[in-house]
This record gives structure tokens, C-alpha cells and sequence, in this order.
């Protein structure tokens, strides 16, 4: 069996466009400033959530909204297309986040192990409150209790690429958020 992110002639279907995203995010933006948090620190699970991001922060800015920012990388997949189970802190918070509202921002939310983690993390660090805000809400039974406080699409069961997201490092650069297909 090829593995098609190796193929030499991939084509990706596009999920969400560039339009559908931008959408979203303002409309996240604007129910996420209704909640008037305050002292607000937007934590961002690298790598892939750092398009997500940054788009998410611009819209907040829009929406009145003047968070700090902060990045962690943890990660349960290293290279492969399935999570190892093992969620591992590869860079760590720069900022305390004792006494902190917390917005953890992150790409999908499939197992809900990473983001789990990110937020029994941060709650042992001290938060004052902690919410969760994805782009992909994957649509399948989770390895633990979780559901996002914010999410910008439900997403089917499919490895998907683009916007941040990758395989292997390749396809992050692209608009749009797209799966694979075999020729």
C-alpha cells in the first residue's frame, strides 16, 4: 500500500476555504470578547495551531480584545498520522499563568489528550479560569472527556492538512484546510 503523502502526484480536496475560515474566526472572535475575560493570556499549542493563531489573535484585536500571548509545543504524534498515546512538553510557557484567564488555542481536537493535558497543566499552574478554542472539531469518540469551549468547524473523521496543519512537516503553508487523496 503507497502512502499517499509520499505520492509524487497527491491532489488535496479542499474541507474549508480561505472564506469559510475567515468567517469563522471573526465570529469566534466576537462570542469570545463577549465573555469579557479579563487579564486574558492566549496560549497557543504549537505547531500546528500557529496559523489558527495568529489569525484568531488579529480578530480578537478587532473585537476589542488586547490579549498576551504565549506558545507551548506538546505533541502525541511526532511523525506519524496517529497519536502515540504519550503527550510530551517539548517547549514550555514563557509567561505565569497564576491568576490568569486562559484561552488554550489548538488545531484539532480529536483524542483530546494534548489539549487534556494543556489544560490539567496550566489548572496545577494556578488559572484563574481556563477555556479551550479549536479550529477542527473532530466528529469521533475521544480517549478522554472533553469538549471545546470554542471551535471553529466540526470536522469528519479524515487526516486533514493546511492552515498550520501538516504531515510530515509538508502542507502547513496552505489557505485552506484540505485532506489528501490518491490520484
Amino acid at each position: 500500500m503507497n502512502d499517499v503523502t509520499n505520492a509524487p502526484n497527491n491532489t488535496l480536496e479542499v474541507i474549508f476555504t480561505p472564506e469559510d475560515i475567515a468567517r469563522r474566526l471573526d465570529e469566534l472572535a466576537q462570542t469570545i470578547a463577549a465573555a469579557k475575560l479579563d487579564n486574558l493570556l492566549v496560549v497557543a499549542i504549537l505547531k500546528g495551531s500557529f496559523v489558527f493563531a495568529a489569525d484568531l489573535i488579529r480578530a480578537l484585536h478587532r473585537h476589542g480584545l488586547a490579549p498576551e500571548v504565549d506558545f507551548m509545543t506538546l505533541s502525541s504524534y511526532k511523525k506519524a498520522r496517529i497519536s502515540s498515546g504519550q503527550v510530551s512538553i517539548l517547549r514550555d510557557l514563557d509567561l505565569d499563568a497564576r491568576g490568569r484567564n486562559i484561552l488554550i488555542v489548538d488545531d484539532v481536537l480529536d483524542s483530546g489528550r494534548t489539549l487534556a493535558f494543556a489544560k490539567d497543566l496550566l489548572a496545577a499552574r494556578g488559572a484563574a479560569s481556563i477555556r479551550t478554542c479549536v479550529l477542527l472539531d473532530k466528529q469521533l469518540p475521544r480517549a478522554v472527556t472533553l469538549e471545546p469551549d470554542y471551535y471553529a468547524f466540526l470536522c469528519p473523521n479524515e487526516f486533514v492538512v493546511g492552515y498550520g496543519m501538516d504531515v510530515a512537516h509538508r502542507y502547513r503553508e496552505l489557505p485552506f484546510v484540505g485532506r489528501l487523496v490518491r490520484p
